[in-house]
């Protein structure tokens, strides 16, 4: 059964019928999907999910993807669409429709850290994104395993710094270490080090319903660590929609977000004025959507959807034909 959501003649999160599907699609230009979870899990495509997709393109829709994601660069990501059936362009414009927090991540800091000579990041993260982060002139130290040096706390703290750091960059880190932490905690000890986190995510989607632990659980550990807290870049955050926005030229009266979860899809999109469609292929249920609905807390009430679909597929009769 639907969700809804009654305030006055206001009804949300209603199931995306053919014919609605069809109405919302004859007033939308551009449609933004969210990656894991909606159109693929792992390195499985969602079933119909790619069809879906090139029917939009045929029809003339502009398509977007945000991912909170930054274990991949943008022609990374392209190539994964390509992969897996999604289209999209190749060649020199491959990743052009790609919006990860790792390169947006580097358009932030080439924003905050313009002034200095030789930009210098200690990044908690994945090869991808010091690659995006290199691209616009931030030098990167720390990616890959760092273990304990030493044979206690005295000797942890003697491990030699970098001179220069300006900015600590947590991503997806599979390398991520008590020493990694140790050394992020003495580079904030600096007030003018920046703290940076791609995203809050606290779960990653995988096959079959399986998940691992996200990025916020590593920005937290540090936030924690070092008594402060980060800049973060990802869903829901504004920055990365304006990344999208200043790129696209965006008008969000006629644009759709399409994700798998409330707190950071869905938020994102209601924050921004955005249509929102959910989709059941991931994180967040309609039993979430409910409880949202009949919670007293304003934020909470914030993350309830215009529309939902099983799966992104459910868009293809409103396409055929």
């Amino acid at each position: 059964m639907a969700a809804t959501e009654a305030s006055g003649d206001d009804v949300r999160c209603v199931r995306l019928s053919a014919e609605r599907a069809r109405t919302l699609l004859a007033d939308v230009d551009t449609l933004l999907f969210d990656c894991d979870g909606v159109l693929w899990r792992g390195e499985t495509a969602v079933p119909g999910a790619p069809e879906a997709l090139t029917a939009l393109r045929a029809r003339g829709k502009r398509l977007g993807f945000i991912t909170n994601n930054s274990s991949k660069t943008r022609e990374a990501y392209a190539e994964k669409l390509q992969r897996l059936g999604f289209g999209g362009p190749s060649g020199p414009n491959a990743g052009r429709e790609i919006f990860g927090t790792a390169y947006c991540t580097a358009l932030y800091l080439r924003q905050r850290l313009g002034g200095a000579p030789t930009p210098k990041a200690y990044v908690l993260g994945s090869a991808a994104l010091a690659a995006e982060l290199e691209a616009v002139g931030v030098t990167c130290v720390g990616v890959g395993p760092e273990p304990l040096q030493g044979e206690g706390p005295s000797a942890w703290l003697d491990a030699p710094l970098e001179p220069d750091v300006r900015a600590v960059v947590v991503g997806f880190d599979p390398h991520f270490s008590y020493m990694k932490l140790t050394k992020a905690v003495r580079y904030l000890q600096q007030p003018s080090c920046l703290l940076v986190g791609t995203n809050m995510d606290n779960r990653l989607p995988l096959e079959n319903g399986r998940f691992i632990a996200g990025t916020g659980c590593l920005v937290r550990a540090v936030e924690m660590a070092a008594q402060r807290q980060a800049d973060i870049i990802g869903k829901p955050s504004r920055f990365i929609f304006d990344c999208v926005s200043q790129e696209y030229g965006i008008n969000p009266e006629r644009t759709v977000m399409v994700g798998d979860r409330l707190d950071t899809d869905i938020l994102l999109g209601v924050t921004c004025g955005l249509k929102t469609v959910l989709t059941l292929t991931g994180v967040s249920t309609l039993g979430d959507v409910k409880s949202n609905q009949e919670s007293d807390c304003m934020s909470r009430k914030k993350m309830v959807p215009d529309f939902y679909v099983d799966s992104i597929a459910d868009l293809l009769p409103a396409l055929q034909g």
